[in-house]
């Protein structure tokens, strides 16, 4: 883990440059396949967007917050702004523009899995420029590509922890990569990205690839090291990996070492699973810590 010493003074555990969206959510008995329609059981709104859901994430595990985005100035921004303010996210950083707040069309099946489509809206707005600083940042890929790049290279520069969540999957110039000292990328990501060995060769300090029901896989230059999962009934995946970035982030900032901060992190993604929605499904520190210290049979 990168070394952050005492003598660094940061107004923030963990700063999120990333998306705010308003999810739109349609449970289904299946996903459609292409040219398909299905019948739709429920529909609900949720907050979410990645950056705004692990801002969540990490500020329910006990970190200091504070989140770079932007919204409209509309009904579905003021909801947004709601909930940084109900989780005591710092929103000193968060745009408010012309650009219409961003939307996730998400289809949710009968066995708890998704498929999302992203408008970006306002979140195409963000730069990336105003980072405060932060003990840890993280970065997903909701925002434009040079937001990306600057708002980790404005971190690297002040000495903070740089994690990058390269979702949605795309390819990415090395002049990225090699500003991250965490990658958390899932296995299709992971892929995307040429694997996790070109990742530390650029640089990573660790890559942490995580498999669903199946926990994570961790590699670093010592090797390769699996983060056990928790076996729990999913109801609606979505926002699982944000839990998992955020609370992961959260634990990094309070100096934990990595095998318990990705034990928490792993706790977080599955308690995630058990709830419907992104935001209302993220679980609080309380409820991860309870859950670490049940019992637990061998994963499969």
């Amino acid at each position: 883990m990168p070394d952050v010493g005492n003598d660094q003074t940061f107004d923030f555990d963990v700063c999120v440059v990333g998306s705010a969206n308003l999810d739109l959510v349609a449970t289904v008995q299946r996903l459609p396949g292409p040219g398909e329609t299905v019948a739709g059981h429920s529909y609900a709104e949720y907050p979410g967007g990645k950056g705004l859901n692990q801002a969540v994430a990490a500020a329910r595990a006990g970190a200091k917050v504070a989140f770079v985005g932007a919204v409209g100035d509309d009904a579905a921004g003021a909801t947004l702004r709601g909930v940084l303010t109900e989780n005591r996210i710092a929103d000193q950083h968060l745009a408010i523009t012309a650009q219409p707040t961003g939307r996730a069309l998400i289809g949710v099946s009968a066995t708890g899995e998704n498929s999302i489509i992203v408008v970006a809206g306002a979140n195409a707005t963000v730069s990336g420029t105003d980072v405060p600083r932060s003990r840890v940042v993280l970065a997903q890929l909701e925002v434009s590509l040079p937001a990306v790049e600057q708002c980790l290279a404005t971190a690297r520069a002040a000495g903070s922890i740089t994690v990058l969540n390269p979702a949605p999957a795309q390819p990415l110039d090395e002049s990225i990569l090699r500003l991250c000292d965490f990658v958390i990328p899932n296995e299709h990501e992971v892929a995307v990205l040429g694997g996790a060995d070109r990742l530390l060769e650029l640089g990573a300090r660790a890559v942490v690839v995580t498999l669903g029901s199946r926990g994570a896989d961790l590699y670093s230059p010592a090797g390769v090291t699996h983060v056990q999962a928790f076996a729990v009934t999913p109801i609606d995946t979505t926002a699982a990996g944000d839990s998992f970035c955020g609370a992961l982030c959260a634990r990094l900032a309070a100096r934990d070492e990595l095998p318990t901060a990705l034990s928490f992190a792993a706790a977080a993604g599955a308690l995630c699973t058990t709830k419907a929605g992104a935001v209302p499904s993220i679980p609080t520190r309380a409820a991860i810590e309870s859950l670490i210290a049940r019992p637990r049979p061998a994963a499969r």
